[in-house]
């Protein structure tokens, strides 16, 4: 499944693109950080009834490695000859002679598909485990290393140094909590020396840990005991006096261990204000002080918010959302960026609706989206608002507005049907929000739409998911998506594919290229792999990835198509934080087709007619769902 394919960000990236124009084809170029783009030309090809690729991007997912090839037709696909994992089974994909069987140290594989393929799931036991395929004179043996899932205290040492918090140097304005937590043996005497307190950490009523994300996918996302005791205490940041490193005190076993951490927690000074303005193009703001914290609305270039603490290099700003320190640039102030409001006006330009806020200072947003609904929530912003208009629109039924005290501005734009995407900048201190108007098609025809295709990965060092006989997930992405845009062409849809062969490309490069485009639709199209936890005999079928509510329905309706009018078993309609499924100029959707690690399924995945049948049945659902949204 794409949340647990390979990432490959480690991957260096090198002259991703080539500026390619001909007669059909516009290809934007990627040198660096530095795009080279024609607009004149791109406008001119987004005119003419040929279409314009653009091949950027991949998306970070699940890649199934080469493991072995023998010598005769046995033919390992996962895991590969040396694989460590938490899971306490694996499954094993590959093929080999449907007419031989194959062993698994020595007991025969119990189902195979027709063409001979294989997904068995085995128990692991922990430590090393070595597991011999055999087919004939062909054999090949694999070495899975089972690890702890969870954290092991060594009996030696009797805690997890790791544990031991913070671990990285961090900021609290005064009055604040400041917590300490460590995992050790039970009945263990554990005590934090710091800022001139001794603060003793006791067990916590109830020793867990979270499974990761990923293990939605498997159904198997319920806590976890912990194998040892979990231990915690708090103190407050005081007014006065030093900061400085945490010492932590641990009797364990007769032993008593003092260690101190390498990092330091001190005060947030109140005065004078630190002031955080974001310089990237849009600053990603999170609930807490890593990537493993959940996005929250991007904050416009500009934004500025006094920083109400640190954690390593992320800043807290004072309305409670996170950014790293490399997105902003920080001044020092002697008031903190506060603004009024008064009056609110609407424009409509070709294609949007842009509705402005005259702001004192850039101030941070949050945006909320139901099926009908956007809500604008401006923080640290005083209304003073007696009046609005807001002029007749073709998308918009009623603007609403509240004020939220102590220091918060709520406006709620009800939408007369499908959103069709939004985008939001600051002009100066002036906070533009854009509302995508709805396409004109012409009757009975996709004529006026403009649809993105993102056939997912593209390159020998992004081959994505492997089916059973090592046929990477790039290739089939591409030959339905090129099936797919011929479908949609056909029926008058202008489309626009992020690549045309393989490119070594990345996510943010797609992303981009969907907000410089604004399509009316965008689309990744995928096939499917799952964590090592899951079954790959028994997943299958279709499944549909979407994150912001003007996405959902799009989603849902092309689930639900495929379902029954291909027949397709159902994987499921799943909210899913996903690069590719995050863009809001426009409904977002990656779709998962089907499983390549699914002995049958595959099999479906690779037939031509198949695949022909699969875009023509896209294509008929993307029509109809456009057909219908776009005439609320």
């Amino acid at each position: 499944m794409h949340d647990r394919k390979k990432s490959n960000s480690h991957r260096k990236k090198v002259n991703p693109l080539h500026l390619k124009v001909d007669d059909a084809r516009v290809v934007l170029a990627v040198v660096g950080n530095r795009r080279l783009t024609n607009s004149r030309r791109i406008e001119s090809a987004m005119n003419r009834p040929q279409l314009f690729g653009l091949g950027i991007g991949t998306l970070s997912s699940l890649m199934i490695t080469p493991a072995a090839i023998a010598d005769g037709p046995l033919f390992l696909a996962y895991p590969p000859l040396e694989h460590q994992t938490s899971s306490d089974r694996i499954f094993l994909i590959g093929t080999g002679d449907p007419n031989q069987p194959v062993l698994v140290n020595g007991a025969p594989i119990a189902y195979r598909s027709p063409a001979g393929h294989f997904a068995p799931t085995l128990p692991l036991a922990l430590g090393e485990n070595t597991l011999t395929l055999t087919q004939g004179d062909d054999s090949i043996t694999v070495s899975v290393t089972r690890v702890p899932g969870v954290p092991v205290v060594s009996p030696e040492l009797g805690y997890v140094v790791e544990s031991l918090t913070p671990q990285v140097t961090m900021t609290r304005q005064a009055g604040e909590l400041v917590c300490f937590s460590a995992i050790a043996l039970p009945d263990a005497g554990i005590a934090v020396t710091w800022g001139g307190d001794t603060i003793d950490l006791a067990p916590v009523g109830e020793a867990v840990t979270l499974p990761p994300n990923s293990a939605v996918l498997t159904s198997d996302n319920q806590p976890i005991d912990l194998t040892a005791t979990a231990y915690a205490g708090c103190t407050v940041m005081p007014a006065t006096g030093p900061g400085g490193p945490p010492t932590y005190t641990l009797a364990i076993n007769g032993d008593v261990i003092t260690q101190t951490l390498p990092v330091t927690l001190s005060r947030q000074p109140l005065l004078p204000f630190s002031v955080a303005t974001v310089t990237a193009a849009s600053g990603v703001a999170r609930t807490g002080p890593s990537t493993s914290y959940s996005r929250i609305t991007p904050l416009p270039q500009g934004t500025r918010a006094t920083v109400t603490g640190t954690e390593g290099d992320w800043l807290r700003l004072d309305y409670g959302g996170w950014i790293r320190a490399t997105e902003t640039s920080v001044d020092i102030a002697t008031a903190p960026p506060k603004s009024i409001i008064r009056s609110v006006t609407s424009e409509q330009i070709p294609g949007w609706t842009e509705v402005r806020f005259p702001l004192q200072t850039p101030v941070p947003i949050s945006i909320d989206q139901t099926a009908d609904t956007l809500t604008l929530t401006l923080h640290n912003t005083n209304p003073q608002t007696d009046t609005i208009y807001f002029d007749a629109d073709p998308v918009v039924e009623r603007l609403d507005w509240q004020p939220v005290l102590p220091d918060r501005a709520q406006y709620r734009f009800q939408f007369r049907g499908q959103q069709w995407g939004y985008k939001t900048r600051y002009e100066g201190t002036t906070l533009v929000l854009s509302l995508k108007h709805a396409p004109e098609l012409a009757e009975n025809s996709l004529t006026g739409s403009t649809i993105l295709l993102d056939p997912g990965h593209g390159s020998v060092n992004d081959l994505g998911a492997r089916g059973p006989t090592g046929y990477p997930e790039k290739d089939v992405n591409l030959v339905v998506s090129n099936l797919l845009r011929d479908e949609l062409e056909a029926r008058g849809a202008t489309v626009i594919m992020t690549r045309e062969g393989d490119d070594d490309l990345f996510p943010r490069d797609r992303v981009d290229i969907i907000n410089q485009v604004e399509p009316t639709l965008a689309l990744s199209v995928h096939y499917n792999a799952l964590p090592d936890a899951g079954d790959a005999l028994n997943t299958a079928g279709v499944g549909m990835f979407w994150y912001n509510a003007q996405a959902h329905d799009l989603s849902e309706f092309l689930h639900d198509y495929l379902v029954r009018e291909l027949d397709r078993p159902s994987y499921g309609v799943y909210w899913n934080n996903l690069a590719l499924t995050r863009p809001t100029v426009a409904p977002s959707v990656l779709l998962e087709l089907g499983f390549m690690i699914n002995p049958d399924e595959f099999e479906w995945i690779i037939d031509p007619d198949a695949q022909a049948g699969l875009a023509a049945g896209l294509a008929d659902a993307i029509a109809l769902w456009l057909q219908q949204a776009a005439n609320e």
